[in-house]
């Protein structure tokens, strides 16, 4: 009795379990191609190197792969509600992670840190958000790369506060939402985002760019520089 029910729960964990961290879930994310699941941070990582699924191969998409990405709120609850403790646990992890790395020219009662809010109360336009505040919050500064040689570079303006305040979790995409609005950019116009001179893609999280390129390209400046530009065209 007891070896089976042994069996039931190796079975049962290999449910909730990442296959390439073999961890507990962690933000479960499927590929909508496969459905296969993973913990948010594995696989956007994964796909970094690859465009094909970890688990059976297929290859997801041909160019952005991330795009076929969607989180599971409902499994991420079931995980929580099954595992007692992971979820104090993972935001206990998670806030200490981000209060370890504030570098010591932090600024948080420094001139940046009052400039640093991407949702004061000037930029409140919607009511009723709670904009993340309980999130990590990161410093970045929102810097304009000129001299691209694109024709619409003209169109791109630097901003007026370049140094922003927001949760670890806001991803790239909401970033050029607001610099649209920020900049008073067409809602067709395009926008490149980049850390270190490489693309980001719109579903990487601001927790993500620091982890993987900011802080292990020993950068060692804060706030993390972000510069944008317009869209480049390679096709």
């Amino acid at each position: 009795m007891a070896t089976h029910r042994k069996h039931l729960v190796r079975d049962f964990n290999r449910h909730i379990t990442c296959s390439i961290c073999h961890g507990y879930l962690i933000k479960p994310t499927a590929v909508t191609e496969c459905l296969h699941t993973f913990c948010k941070s594995c696989i956007v990582q994964h796909f970094e190197e690859s465009n094909e699924c970890p688990e059976c191969g297929i290859q997801v998409h041909e160019t952005n792969p991330l795009e076929m990405l969607r989180l599971d709120k409902t499994l991420e609850e079931i995980i929580f509600k099954l595992v007692p403790g992971l979820r104090e646990k993972e935001e206990q992890e998670e806030s200490e992670f981000w209060r370890k790395n504030k570098i010591k020219a932090n600024g948080e009662d420094g001139p940046r840190a009052k400039k640093a809010r991407l949702s004061d109360e000037e930029d409140d336009d919607e009511k009723g958000g709670d904009y993340h505040r309980s999130d990590p919050q990161i410093a970045i500064c929102l810097d304009c790369l000129r001299n691209n040689g694109q024709s619409g570079e003209s169109t791109v303006k630097g901003l007026m506060k370049k140094f922003i305040r927001c949760s670890t979790r806001v991803t790239v995409g909401t970033i050029k939402k607001f610099l649209g609005v920020k900049l008073k950019l067409p809602s067709s116009y395009e926008l490149d985002v980049l850390c270190n001179g490489e693309i980001m893609g719109k579903d990487h999280t601001l927790e993500f760019i620091y982890r993987t390129r900011w802080r292990l390209q020993g950068d060692s400046a804060y706030p993390m520089v972000l510069e944008y530009r317009p869209r480049i065209d390679f096709g």
